[in-house]
């Protein structure tokens, strides 16, 4: 079955730190480029971080530059979103997406949650 799954989300207090992890499986992510967006509750998704297939970061949403890094592990077929300094604001399902020409794959989310 072809599927990307991510994992890493949770509770923290404001000025944490998480890092979220988005696996495949059934496919490999080498030639896929990798966003990672999020959905706050009454807002529409937004587009966080996007990383090219050559490791390239091609996208940064203003508010989490400085404080987010997108990376891949092509070996464990892996992209990671670390994220510190989080913020009430950054409190939302956090979904990735790999994409390249004629494919396209979104996993189910997972839920980031910042507050004391």
């Amino acid at each position: 079955q072809l599927q990307l799954v991510e994992s890493g989300g949770g509770l923290v207090q404001p000025g944490g730190s998480l890092r979220l992890s988005c696996a495949a499986s059934g496919f490999t992510l080498d030639d896929y480029a990798v966003g990672w967006f999020r959905q706050a509750p009454g807002k529409e998704r937004e587009g966080v971080s996007c990383i090219s297939s050559s490791d390239e970061i091609i996208y940064s949403e203003d508010s989490v530059k400085g404080r987010f890094t997108i990376s891949r592990d092509n070996a464990k077929n892996t992209v990671y979103l670390q994220m510190k300094s989080l913020e009430p604001e950054d409190t939302a399902v956090y979904y990735c997406n790999a994409q390249k020409t004629m494919a396209e794959y979104w996993g189910p989310g997972t839920q980031v949650t910042v507050t004391y």
